[in-house]
């Protein structure tokens, strides 16, 4: 891993969350649409694998909350929580195959997210990029631009639909298709260090960072193909902890929690 640089040290302008959104007034979202990345394993808390229902309820009211505030919101979400307990016996398994369990266990979790939301009075719809029509209608995108314009949240399942390619890829996919502003990326840490935090405990947050640093780093912001997409793009990027209260919130506010990844 690199060493500390200026650019761990240097402080997010605060007009890199402005620029998405042009002039706003006080007290209004830095962001007009957003793109939120939840990993599976987000949602299994401490538990070894499953979803925790406490966990869950906590994130959906974080969501709730920007909800409310007018932001439209899309959901990517991974199925690493499910498919870890699997994953055993999926060693030396075909990897496309392997792959479309995967994708089947984001679908879970998507169905899930949409019951709590559901439940803490938040109108969603669960589309698939897999067809399994009975449970989930499959991606359209005009259908997922218009339930965003009608400030439903729309959770994106089953990844792009190919193996291959990660849940990663499918975030920043889906939000240069709906046209969000900034693609959210919660985690278990607070941002992107120099180091594992949990390992070095020398290790620094950096405020801001291109994409290319954190290709060339190998800093495991998002997989390659993601960042490039991003990058390609020219769409924010921000990596923030979904277990720090409020921290959602706050970066919708355009505040400086986590770490901005720009051009």
């Amino acid at each position: 891993m690199t060493s500390p640089t200026a650019a761990a040290r240097r402080v997010a302008a605060p007009s890199a969350a402005l620029s998405a959104a042009g002039v706003r007034a006080p007290g209004t979202p830095a962001y007009r649409r957003i793109l939120l990345k939840l990993s599976g394993e987000a949602l299994m808390g401490a538990d070894a694998y499953g979803i925790n229902r406490q966990v869950i309820d906590r994130i959906v009211a974080e969501i709730a909350e920007v909800v409310r505030m007018g932001v439209e919101i899309g959901v990517v979400i991974g199925g690493g929580n499910i498919f870890r307990g699997v994953a055993p016996g999926a060693a030396g398994m075909d990897r496309a195959t392997a792959d479309y369990m995967g994708m089947l266990a984001t679908l879970m979790n998507a169905l899930a997210l949409q019951d709590a939301l559901r439940r803490a009075g938040v109108e969603s719809r669960v589309q698939s990029a897999l067809r399994i029509d009975q449970v989930a209608e499959p991606y359209i995108r005009g259908r997922a631009l218009r339930h965003l314009e009608e400030k439903k949240v729309v959770i994106f399942g089953a990844g792009t639909g190919n193996p291959f390619f990660t849940t990663d890829t499918a975030a920043a996919l889906r939000g240069r298709e709906m046209g969000v502003d900034i693609v959210l990326k919660a985690t278990k840490v607070d941002g992107v260090y120099t180091a594992d935090p949990n390992k070095d405990p020398t290790a620094e947050r950096y405020s801001d960072l291109t994409f290319d640093e954190a290709i060339v780093r190998n800093l495991k912001v998002m997989d390659a193909t993601a960042l490039a997409l991003c990058r390609d793009q020219n769409m924010l990027l921000k990596v923030f902890s979904i277990f720090v209260p409020g921290a959602l919130k706050r970066v919708v506010m355009g505040e400086s929690d986590g770490t901005l990844v720009h051009c």
